[in-house]
């Protein structure tokens, strides 16, 4: 079945995900830029206030592939306002926390929002045609960063003249107007259409463990040893459990994520490239953001005072909105997998000039604008690279695979950067600026990999082309 065998979208229906999705942004942009004020408030290093980033990113990665399954469901619409009534306790969690453990538990809710975009994604597909589908799934592929740019000035102004629980309390009024806008606006009632079969209950179960031992290995064997019997344990379960989980997906009929449809060679390469990149752009953002609010005492702060932190930012979706907008044109006449090396090669740039000059706010504005072309040529392509390979009934789970290898990368990057961080630690609660250098190396070399992997792939794909034209 197709999108216009459904029932046609109403008025105001695609600003209504639109809006929805944007609730990822203004709710990730209370991480990265409220780091050193959450350190400051609960008397910890920034090093372990880290972790409201790292918890946030591994129940992402967890709910989304589940999000993505119940998407390709009857109930796409229920899905999504129960996932922003949980991202509202999170948010009102957050605001009223007394210790750093209750604060985690509210970011640990608000992790959710990672789902809402394949939610939305799968709605749009659902009930529009393909050709009207493609513009609005580009779109919502890159609210995320285009948002960001939107929610790090508003919540550097609120957290600046209140705290930050009043940045918190404004996401959780967000979250209400976005609910009321799904309700109101995007068609209710369960879908006749959509297949109606049994959770993958065991592949949850294989996949959260897997992913959830891999994160925490990355974030804790520092501070436990990397030969201690804590470490070796939680290494094996993250590489036992994966493999356990991929052996099950392709023996059960229903699979919590279809692997055959994941292994065709355009999801693949959107699937392989969202890891690489979702590692260099947490690290990017997050070690950015420290670097702007950290004290000049400490060598390489430039102490940007908070309110004026979240501007720093304001590049990053004027350079998304822009990739988007020309993606969108220029996908008439080039391929949309043109736009993935594309995308990793600015996104390289980026890394690479904030790994060498770091110490400029200049360098901050232009890294972030960069980071936004390459987010918004890369991401643009992924999920309309993966709407053209699979069926309708399967794009909630393919596209949600894809958002939970972006939210596995940001968890590693975020891992990797608090690691980087603890590994290089200061008299202050900040870093030394050989941290600094060092976390920023570490997303360079994620980036070349993603690009050189992808050039190669397009070489070669070209050389096929040529041998079949040939023939």
């Amino acid at each position: 079945m197709t999108a216009v065998d459904r029932r046609p979208a109403p008025r105001w229906f695609v600003q209504a995900l639109v809006y929805a999705a944007l609730t990822s942004s203004v709710v990730s942009s209370l991480g990265m830029l409220l780091v050193p004020s959450v350190a400051t408030q609960f008397d910890i290093p920034v090093s372990q206030a880290q972790w409201m980033l790292t918890v946030n990113l591994l129940v992402g990665a967890v709910a989304t592939p589940v999000m993505g399954r119940l998407a390709d469901g009857p109930h796409t619409r229920r899905l999504l306002l129960i996932s922003l009534a949980v991202i509202f306790v999170g948010s009102v969690v957050a605001t009223v926390a007394t210790n750093f453990t209750v604060f985690l538990l509210g970011r640990a809710l608000q992790g959710l929002l990672y789902g809402t975009v394949p939610v939305t994604i799968a709605l749009a597909r659902r009930h529009m045609s393909f050709a009207d589908s493609q513009p609005a799934i580009s779109t919502l592929s890159v609210t995320v960063s285009i948002g960001l740019g939107l929610g790090y000035p508003l919540t550097g102004v609120l957290a600046a003249t209140f705290d930050h629980r009043a940045a918190f309390a404004f996401a959780a009024v967000f979250v209400v107007t976005a609910a009321v806008g799904v309700w109101r606006f995007v068609p209710g009632g369960p879908d006749p259409l959509a297949p109606r079969i049994p959770f993958d209950l065991r592949g949850a179960l294989l996949l959260g463990v897997g992913l959830a031992a891999l994160v925490l290995w990355i974030s804790e064997a520092q501070d436990w040893g990397w030969a201690a019997p804590a470490t070796l344990a939680v290494l094996a379960v993250a590489l036992v459990a994966p493999v356990a989980w991929g052996l099950h997906s392709v023996r059960t009929p229903h699979p919590l994520v279809n692997l055959r449809v994941v292994r065709t060679p355009e999801v693949l390469l959107a699937n392989a490239t969202a890891i690489g990149l979702g590692v260099a752009m947490y690290i990017g953002l997050s070690i950015a953001s420290l670097v702007a609010q950290a004290p000049t005492s400490t060598g390489f702060g430039l102490a940007v005072p908070l309110m004026w932190a979240g501007f720093m930012m304001a590049p990053l979706s004027i350079g998304s909105l822009t990739a988007n907008r020309s993606v969108r044109v220029l996908s008439r006449r080039v391929d949309m997998a043109v736009f993935l090396p594309v995308g990793a090669a600015v996104m390289t740039a980026a890394s690479v000039l904030l790994w060498l000059n770091h110490d400029h706010i200049w360098s901050l504005a232009l890294g972030m604008f960069l980071f936004g072309v390459g987010i918004g040529s890369g991401y643009a392509a992924m999920p309309a690279l993966i709407a053209r390979s699979v069926a309708v009934h399967q794009l909630g789970s393919a596209v949600s695979f894809n958002q939970v290898l972006r939210t596995v990368g940001g968890a590693f990057g975020a891992a990797l950067s608090a690691a980087v961080l603890a590994a290089h630690p200061s008299d202050s609660t900040y870093s030394t600026d050989e941290g600094i250098t060092v976390a920023f190396g570490v997303g360079v070399a994620c980036c070349v990999v993603v690009t050189a992997a992808l050039l190669v792939h397009a070489v070669v794909g070209r050389r096929r082309g040529r041998r079949r034209a040939a023939l």
